[in-house]
């Protein structure tokens, strides 16, 4: 007989059958092997298709429990746990099966720390989130970041970063702007303002007033290109058909910056940079980079990172590396922010069927990219990826 594996375990509750004929009806004996084989596995991926009761303790457990095995004559199989208490047997206090799952619970957990870190004038301590949570400091902070892609300080920083960002454009004074966005101390922001926002707050406030922008413009195999940094690093890189659309992009970002072009030193940068999108599959770029983003686009554009070239992953692919399976249409739209091209490799994401989709910098550029790697559409996927440093350490 043939055992179902727990992703085609098939519902045997009367209610999730159609009225159909006997023959769409499935085997008892079938359902009964597969459910053998997931409780024999503690097979989490059953949970909330059944539930199992044995008859010697009076309780009910999920497939996951890790309660000792019963004996196979103590054990009975019921589709809901309605259907278990209904037969007289009361909820484990273990595995609680009549509440939502783990995973769930943990995932509402974080949700509510979340929301306890965008509320709180200042970044609540880790021990307070964490006894809110029901957990240990430690698993905390583990679960968080599984969950997140970032720890509870990191998202408390992003947040923060955030609302400076919004405010400083409204506030009356910067001091202002970096109290009501909850930094406890000027001090503290300035040691990482720079980082956060590419430039000095009050330059940022200016819309670049008073920063340095270095850029050169120039002609690639794909057409122009734009390479531009401050002092922090390279903060863009354009691609494109008009040497001229490119700067207005560049001028949009920032429309009171300083810009600055054809200084000769900055000609070894753009060589660099030109060689990368020559040669993605051969040249890294081994420069700093200076690029601003949420704390969502930061774990998108560092999973692309890790894409090694030759390879191609899928925005599913993605949202799974970064702990948010849900969140595709999120992925693609953060692969579209992503200013630095090549540096950051959008290019080396599908469509799950290893079709092309979207590039912002056109679909045939993205083909090209991808045949100078070697990288064959659609045989790519499940490509693993390669560790990578994070963004705010290639500064």
């Amino acid at each position: 007989m043939r055992l179902l594996d727990s992703d085609t375990l098939p519902d045997a509750s009367p209610s999730a059958r159609p009225d159909a004929g006997p023959d769409t009806s499935p085997d008892p004996a079938a359902v009964d092997a597969a459910r053998w084989a997931a409780l024999a596995r503690r097979d989490a991926r059953a949970d909330g298709r059944f539930v199992y009761s044995v008859r010697t303790t009076g309780v009910y457990c999920r497939p996951s429990c890790p309660a000792r095995a019963a004996k196979p004559e103590n054990v009975a199989f019921h589709p809901t746990c309605a259907d278990a208490e209904a037969a007289g047997f009361r909820p484990c206090r273990r595995c609680r099966p009549n509440e939502p799952g783990l995973a769930a619970r943990q995932a509402e957990a974080v949700a509510r720390a979340c929301r306890l870190i965008e509320a709180a004038e200042t970044p609540p301590a880790l021990d307070a989130l964490a006894r809110a949570a029901g957990m240990s400091p430690y698993h905390f902070h583990r679960v968080f970041r599984r969950i997140t892609g970032v720890t509870p300080r990191a998202y408390a920083g992003a947040r923060r970063a955030a609302r400076l960002a919004a405010g400083l454009q409204e506030a009356g004074t910067v001091t202002e702007a970096i109290f009501e966005a909850g930094f406890n101390a000027s001090s503290r922001f300035y040691a990482s303002a720079s980082a956060r926002l590419g430039m000095t707050p009050t330059a940022y406030r200016r819309g670049g007033a008073g920063a340095r922008i270095r850029f050169a413009l120039g002609q690639c195999s794909l057409g122009a290109i734009l390479v531009a940094a401050t002092e922090a690093g390279v903060c863009a890189i354009l691609l494109g058909d008009d040497p001229e659309a490119l700067l207005r992009d560049l001028q949009d970002r920032f429309p009171k910056a300083e810009l600055s072009g054809g200084e000769p030193d900055f000609d070894a940068t753009v060589a660099r940079v030109v060689g990368l999108v020559e040669a993605p599959h051969r040249a890294r770029l081994d420069l700093p980079l200076d690029i601003n983003g949420t704390a969502f686009q930061q774990r998108v554009w560092q999973a692309l990172r890790a894409i090694p070239p030759g390879r191609t992953a899928t925005y599913t692919e993605i949202a799974r590396a970064i702990g948010e399976p849900k969140a595709v249409r999120a992925v693609a739209q953060a692969c579209g922010a992503n200013p630095l091209a090549v540096a950051i490799p959008c290019h080396r994401v599908v469509r799950h069927d290893g079709a092309l989709s979207g590039y912002r910098w056109g679909v045939a550029r993205k083909r090209a990219l991808l045949a100078r790697e070697g990288a064959r559409q659609g045989t790519q996927q499940g490509a693993q990826l390669e560790p990578e440093l994070p963004l705010e350490a290639s500064r």
